[in-house]
Formats: C-alpha cells, sequence, structure tokens
C-alpha cells in the first residue's frame, strides 16, 4: 500500500469552504510561526478518504480476527462497557473539577465510582486498598516496587536486592531497576519457582532483599504450587511479596492474593475488567497493597465523609507522593467497574473458568501438532509450546499472519525453546479454537514437508518478511520528503 505522500499529486487539494488557516497563523507570535512551510502531500478528499480508510482495515484486533497472543488477555470486550465510560456525566467532567474548591460537590458521581470500584477489587483480590493512579501495568509495577522500598525505608532499612523469577515478565525487572533495586535471577524448576532458590538467595544476600515479584499463575500457565513455602520463606526476613496480575484472568473468584500472603499487587484492568488492550493504550494498572503498606499510597485518595460525601484525602504523611496525572485513566476504571457490576461475583468466575476451560481445550487438541512441556499438568488461562523439531517458531507465526489469524506470543518465555505462547480467553468459540487447530496442523505439514516455504511468508500482507534485527538495529523513523 502506497503512503499518502507516494499518492500526492502536485497542484492536487481538497476544496475547503472557508479556511481559517491565515486567521489562526495571524493570532500567533511572530516566533512561533514555522520559517519554512512543511511539505505536506497534495490529495484530493476521496484520496484521504480511501487512504485512510484502507489503513483501517488493515489493523489486526479482536473485534475482526481471532488474537491468541499469550500472557496478553487479547480478548473480547463488550461494547456495553464503551457506552458507559462515554456518558456524558463521565466524559464532559473536567478531570481537575474534584481538586479545585468545592469542586468534589460537583463530582460526587465520580468519586462515587472510584470509591465503590476500589471495594469492588479489594473484594475480588484480598487487598486492604487500592489506588487508581498508574496508567498501565508497567506503572503499576513500579509503584509497587517503590512502596516496597517505602516501607523498609520506613524501618530503617535501605535494601536493595528485589528477587526476579526467570520467566518473569521483562518489565517486572525494569520497574524493579527504575525504581532503585538491583534484581536477582530466581531459577525454576519443573516450571515453577524453586523455592531452594529462594533460601539460597537469602542466604547470600541477607537482610539486602527487599521482596519478590510473581506471576501466579506463572508465565508458563502454572500454578505455583509451593507459594506457601515461599511466602514462609520471605517473611523470616520480612522481604515483600509482590504480585504481577497480568495473569489474573485465570483465578477470578477462585484465588485472592491477599489471603495468600502477597502484600502489594497491580491488575491489567485493561486486560482483565473490560478495556480493549493494545494500540498504545488507554491502559489502567491499579495498585492494591496490604495493611503493611497503606501508609505509603499515592496520595490523593478517594474518602468518605461520615455524612456521605467523597472527598480527595491528601493528608497521607508517609505517601510516596502521585503517580499518575489527574486520578489515572478514569475512563478505564468506569469500564472495569461496570464489568465487574454487570458479571458479578459468579459471572467473574464464570469467565476465568472458560478461559481455563479453552486453554486446557486448545493445549490438548495440540498435543500432537507442537511439543507441549508439562503436557501432563492441566493449565491455566495460557500454555506454552515448542515448534516442532526442524521448524522455527518464528515461522509458524508468520504463516498464521498469512492466514489472518494473529500470531501467538513467540520466543518468551526464553526458558522454553522455540516458544510459542498461546491464550485463547473466555470470549472465543469452540469453532475458532477448531479453526486455529486446523491452521497449526496445516502450517506445520508444509513446514515438514518444505521448510523453505514457510520463511518465505507471509505474501499477501502490506510488508512481507522483514530482516527485524537489522530493523532493530539501524530505524529509519522518517521518511525523506526530498
Amino acid at each position: 500500500m502506497k503512503t499518502i505522500f507516494a499518492k500526492s499529486v502536485s497542484g492536487r487539494t481538497a476544496y475547503c469552504l472557508n479556511s481559517s488557516a491565515p486567521k489562526a497563523a495571524a493570532m500567533l507570535p511572530a516566533d512561533l510561526l514555522r520559517k519554512k512551510a512543511p511539505r505536506l502531500p497534495e490529495c484530493s478528499e476521496l484520496d484521504v478518504v480511501r487512504h485512510f480508510t484502507q489503513l483501517s482495515q488493515l489493523n489486526y484486533s479482536v473485534d475482526a480476527n481471532f488474537y491468541p497472543l499469550g500472557s496478553c488477555t487479547m480478548k473480547y470486550n463488550p461494547k456495553f462497557m464503551e457506552y458507559v465510560a462515554a456518558l456524558p456525566g463521565f466524559t464532559h467532567l473536567h478531570p481537575m473539577m474534584a481538586q479545585l474548591e468545592g469542586g468534589a460537590d460537583c463530582a460526587q458521581g465520580a468519586l462515587q465510582c472510584l470509591y465503590e470500584a476500589e471495594n469492588l477489587l479489594c473484594e475480588l483480590t484480598g487487598m486492604k486498598a487500592f489506588t487508581f493512579q498508574p496508567m498501565a501495568g508497567a506503572n503499576g509495577e513500579f509503584t509497587g516496587v517503590k512502596l516496597i522500598a517505602a516501607y523498609h525505608k520506613a524501618k530503617g532499612r535501605n535494601r536493595k536486592k528485589m528477587l526476579i523469577p526467570d520467566a518473569a515478565h521483562g518489565t517486572n525487572p525494569a520497574s524493579a531497576a527504575l525504581a532503585g533495586f538491583d534484581t536477582i535471577n530466581i531459577e525454576s524448576r519443573d516450571g515453577m519457582v524453586d523455592p531452594e532458590a529462594i533460601v539460597a538467595a537469602i542466604a547470600e544476600h541477607g537482610e539486602d532483599v527487599a521482596g519478590l515479584m510473581m506471576t501466579c499463575p506463572n508465565t508458563l500457565g502454572l500454578m505455583e504450587v509451593h507459594l506457601p513455602r515461599i511466602v514462609a520463606e520471605l517473611r523470616k526476613v520480612d522481604a515483600l511479596l509482590y504480585y504481577d496480575g497480568a495473569n489474573m484472568n485465570a483465578i477470578m473468584g477462585k484465588m485472592r492474593m491477599g489471603d495468600v500472603g502477597f502484600d502489594v499487587v497491580h491488575l491489567n484492568v485493561h486486560k482483565t475488567l473490560a478495556t480493549p488492550h493494545g494500540g498504545g493504550g488507554p491502559g489502567a494498572g491499579p495498585v492494591g497493597v496490604s495493611d503493611k503498606l497503606l501508609p505509603f499510597m499515592p496520595a490523593p485518595r478517594v474518602a468518605k465523609h461520615p455524612d456521605g460525601r467523597f472527598f480527595l484525602d491528601y493528608n497521607l504523611p508517609q505517601t510516596i507522593g502521585p503517580i499518575g496525572p489527574f486520578y489515572g485513566s478514569f475512563g478505564v476504571v468506569i469500564k472495569a467497574l461496570a464489568y465487574m457490576l454487570r458479571l458479578g461475583g459468579e459471572g467473574l468466575t464464570r469467565a476465568s473458568e472458560y478461559a481455563v476451560l479453552n486453554a486446557n481445550y486448545l493445549k490438548k487438541k495440540l498435543e500432537d501438532v507442537l511439543e507441549i512441556p508439562f503436557k501432563d499438568r492441566f493449565c491455566a488461562h495460557e500454555f506454552v509450546a515448542s515448534a516442532p523439531q526442524g521448524l522455527r517458531a518464528l515461522d509458524i507465526a508468520k504463516a498464521l499472519l498469512q492466514r489472518g489469524i494473529h500470531a501467538p506470543t513467540i520466543y518468551f518465555p526464553l526458558i522454553v525453546h522455540e516458544c510459542l505462547m498461546a491464550e485463547p480467553t473466555e470470549t472465543e468459540s469452540k469453532e475458532t479454537l477448531d479453526g486455529y487447530v486446523e491452521a497449526l496442523k496445516e502450517i506445520i505439514r508444509t513446514g515438514k514437508a518444505d521448510p523453505q516455504s514457510l520463511q518465505e511468508l507471509p505474501t499477501n500482507l502490506p510488508v512481507r518478511r522483514l530482516d527485524e534485527t537489522a530493523a532493530a538495529r539501524q530505524m529509519v523513523l522518517t521518511e525523506d520528503m526530498g
């Protein structure tokens, strides 16, 4: 597909009834005006409309395609939630209203929504309080480890070590490092965090261990059966346990993080609770804490007067300070609240049950097609597999794109050879899953007969196979306009 600049024809233009450009330019100070007019494409209105319409038709999305992207929970999000978040009482409210003197009285509905969403998340997770300030999952991770740092600092400690499992999401060590921690790799054994590795790390680093970041079920799609012992070992040195909420879609109504020993948790509500994930946002990563971390929560927090009025409480002397602007991604929180209220506790539990059922169905159907480690166990909402010997995960992923199916996650986690990770979610039908299995079977039959043929795919998309290493090392971020 040509770029809009390639479609440009000198002298071609769209008709404009009453251009305000000269009037707007006259209003700007001279030092803000461009010294040289930018070279813009010269196209008719029809050229422009067709260009952007065709671009939109090239998009992959859950609304149009199956998206088995492991660890990302790319599930269909009901349009009802979008309707609720777009109600004028929410969209027409100025984000600073509740912060202005007397403004909270004009934002009682919005504050009540935040207050009730916090209570529901506490019920769902077993935590004592939540903040909605973090703007995405990684921002939630950073907030969580900053809270851990504040806890130890308040006790007069300067702990610098954060334990990170080898199958952790890549943002975990990055968030810990940004918060000032040194990361210690914890190896897996038999697909799970090895408690002996935790014991060894604590023995080596003594009381410099601040905490451990975990995902449960983990990135291999397995429940961490050693969790009770891991919690006990951390408690011996008063180290805290962090929960990465990326895989919460597997455990709603089944496990509450606060009940099993986690001290801080972030939730990817844009994965689990009804906001479309991907496309650069908007996201939200609310963070929940146990009692011991309450004093350090980001300010302000939504509170409730005895008379029933809601307000923003800034009276938090030990707060880590604000994390996000205003009060986070408010519209995303509204969608999450609507989703929780619409489904209720029973519905949320059933959503997780179907997510786990779909993943196990898909894993079983693919046992004779892919090499699946730990196939003797039930998986959670996702599972990992290896490409058959002689084939590459990358080639299989590109061949799926050729068939109109988004590629699964590949080469993650790194501890699985030629890894393909799939998460079908609860919203996909049996027919869709069966179609995915048949596509994989056909691709692998073709690849075994003629491996070279897979390496040429895709051939039916705007961009064919790229040299991804060269693209990463020699990025071209602008187009030569001449």
